[in-house]
């Protein structure tokens, strides 16, 4: 396990050996297996007029993730969740969510089937390198927040069905499963159901996904798997005092079980939604029940307001302090990267998809190598993948 002081890696940011002379990074970024534990682009999918298959202007739509630009060499591929808001804990608020996640589930499922050439679905490590061999884009399924399976953990199963190999218990307010990292704590971590809700997904082969739950589910989550753990979408608590970030005693308990921190891009800063930007956030949430000409609107209005009033108090500068900070208190084999694209992730410097070249491109300047980033980029989390259970991976 790589070990550094911030000021270390700080110098060696600065002046240690540059990438092999004449190395392009788009070309040295497109050498690896480069995956995303958590894309929110399915929020799209079901927008008028809209293709996951066309390069889209960030002038006039706020989408990060598309085919084109994927095809470009910045993503390989990465898992599309399936997100819930939470609802009332009611017979009537988890059938409603139920039927809204199955639904988001076969709508992922359509629009990877209308591009088979290009992109196919993953249910395992095997199939995500053998798409990477064909030239195909890498479609997992991740489920954001277990609340629609109600009481219900049979649901489990249906879902692993539907493709869905990672999970986590709860999102921004608590639910049957869980305390939320953003509520005040009801159950001091699982509930009793949460606690059935970690050995079924063990059982499963599902991989457990930390990100949103409060410190103490997260402990004990780390603490009942059988299996690592990952976090889907974190940032390090170092950069930015939030509860949605993790802290580094808890990153190294997560490196020593074997599991792994996907860096995000949110929270190194207050999230600004004050005044019209959270009117903004609120109507980008709800982009695909918006018309074409609204969405345009919308954009165009969302860029105005990125220099004036923006999302985030951060940028590609603090976000790389960060990512090398994670880096040396889990060590390369425990870091993945989940920047929370199309649900709130993006800075200046590192806006889309587009601009994963210049992480690969710092990291080699701190001195990271090849392999080394080849784990981070991607070998991580499909290591994590094979060891949910290699005789459940097709059940």
């Amino acid at each position: 396990m790589r070990r550094a002081t911030l000021a270390a890696l700080l110098l060696l940011g600065a002046c240690a050996t540059t990438p092999r002379p004449g190395t392009d990074p788009l070309a040295l970024h497109k050498s690896f297996l480069v995956l995303d534990t958590h894309l929110d682009t399915p929020m799209h999918f079901a927008r008028p007029g809209w293709s996951f298959g066309e390069r889209h202007d960030p002038a006039t739509d706020l989408v990060q993730v598309d085919l084109k630009r994927m095809e470009d060499g910045a993503l390989d591929g990465g898992f599309f969740a399936i997100y819930t808001d939470q609802g009332p804990l009611t017979s009537e608020g988890y059938a409603a969510a139920l039927a809204f996640a199955r639904g988001r589930s076969d709508l992922i499922d359509r629009t990877i089937a209308s591009f088979p050439d290009r992109v196919g679905p993953a249910l395992t490590a095997a199939d995500a390198r053998r798409l990477n061999r064909e030239g195909r884009k890498i479609a997992f399924k991740s489920m954001e927040n277990s609340y629609p399976l109600g009481e219900d953990l049979s649901l489990l199963a249906e879902f692993r069905r539907r493709g869905v190999r990672l999970a986590g218990p709860v999102h921004g307010k608590n639910n049957q499963f869980a305390d939320s990292a953003t509520d005040t704590p009801r159950w001091g971590g699982l509930s009793p159901l949460g606690r059935r809700w970690v050995a079924e997904m063990n059982r499963l082969g599902m991989v457990i996904d930390a990100s949103h739950a409060s410190d103490a589910a997260f402990d004990q989550m780390l603490e009942l798997s059988k299996r690592p753990i990952l976090l889907s979408h974190s940032s390090g608590r170092w950069a930015f005092d939030h509860p949605r970030n993790l802290d580094d005693g808890r990153i190294r308990k997560l490196a020593a079980k074997g599991g792994a921190i996907c860096v995000s891009t949110i929270f190194l800063s207050d999230l600004n939604l004050s005044g019209e930007r959270g009117a903004l956030f609120a109507r980008y949430e709800q982009i695909a029940t918006l018309r074409p000409e609204e969405q345009v609107a919308l954009a165009r209005r969302w860029r105005e307001l990125d220099r004036t009033a923006p999302l985030w108090n951060a940028d590609f500068e603090r976000y790389m302090a960060m990512v090398l900070h994670v880096i040396a208190v889990a060590g390369v084999d425990h870091v993945c990267f989940g920047a929370d694209w199309d649900g709130g992730g993006g800075l200046p410097g590192i806006e889309d998809i587009s601009a994963l070249p210049r992480v690969t491109e710092r990291l080699k300047r701190a001195g990271y190598s090849d392999a080394d980033l080849a784990k981070m980029w991607g070998g991580n989390v499909l290591r994590i993948l094979e060891q949910q259970g290699a005789d459940l991976s097709r059940r």
